[in-house]
């Protein structure tokens, strides 16, 4: 079976190794026999959003979100109608801003967004950085012979922006160390439909094998494919996910 995935803005947004990410779907795919095309597609380039299994958008400045906005406009109702349809999206910090109303900066001007999901980015005085560790609120997850022994995600963010999410929308899951969306609330990232968001770098899905199976997974099931994912050895990646998981909460 053959994955279409779109790598949207390489150049512009790649903040802490984002684009290990796509390494990592990559490299899952292709142990199991699946062919995965990776589109790089940039400022001014079109993109058939329709004809994507996967879209991902890294993670960039204030600067950045301000000029990409402008370039995806134009787009914005085919990008909608993909995520409505089911595209399965990933989207890291900047990336996340980006699909939300605005985002006001610390002068208290407004940068609009792309409109798509009720969620909103207020930049803060200071920064919230360091190590993350969540509690997945995910049943994808548990269901089909794929399912995996993790039900946490470690990463590390760095934002000054507080995301906050309306009422159709629900976080990726309980922060448990770390400060997530706004520092407030204890959500982290948000799920809407396949459209994923988080503020979690490092990059993400080194770290956390079993998200990037649920998103391969949910790429295939929207071509029709509902045969589960094949297992594979996961010893190293669940080791080093416990190990980064034990040195935080050994800190708590």
């Amino acid at each position: 079976m053959k994955i279409k995935l779109c790598h949207l803005y390489p150049d512009l947004l790649d903040l802490y190794g984002d684009r290990g990410n796509i390494m990592a779907l990559s490299a899952r795919a292709h142990w199991r026999g699946l062919d995965l095309e990776v589109q790089r597609v940039s400022l001014g380039e079109k993109i058939d959003f329709q004809s994507l299994d996967i879209l991902f958008i890294g993670g960039g400045s204030d600067r950045e979100q301000n000029i990409l906005v402008q370039d995806l406009m134009d787009r914005v109702d085919d990008f909608k109608a993909a995520i409505e349809d089911g595209l399965v999206v990933l989207t890291i910090c900047g990336g996340y801003q980006l699909l939300g109303k605005y985002y006001q900066t610390a002068e208290g001007r407004n940068i609009p967004g792309l409109g798509i999901l009720d969620l909103w980015t207020v930049a803060g005085t200071n920064r919230l950085i360091g190590n993350v560790v969540i509690d997945l609120d995910i049943e994808d997850l548990s269901t089909g012979s794929d399912c995996v022994r993790l039900s946490t995600l470690v990463g590390f963010e760095n934002h000054s922006g507080r995301t906050y999410l309306g009422n159709n929308l629900k976080p990726l899951g309980k922060v448990i160390h770390g400060h997530g969306n706004n520092g407030e609330d204890y959500g982290e990232g948000m799920r809407y439909k396949n459209v994923f968001g988080t503020y979690l770098h490092g990059p993400l899905l080194p770290k956390n094998p079993h998200f990037a199976d649920l998103l391969l997974r949910l790429a295939m099931e929207r071509r029709g494919q509902t045969e589960p994912l094949s297992l594979l050895d996961d010893e190293l990646e669940e080791l080093a996910h416990q190990t980064v998981l034990q040195r935080i909460i050994g800190k708590m």
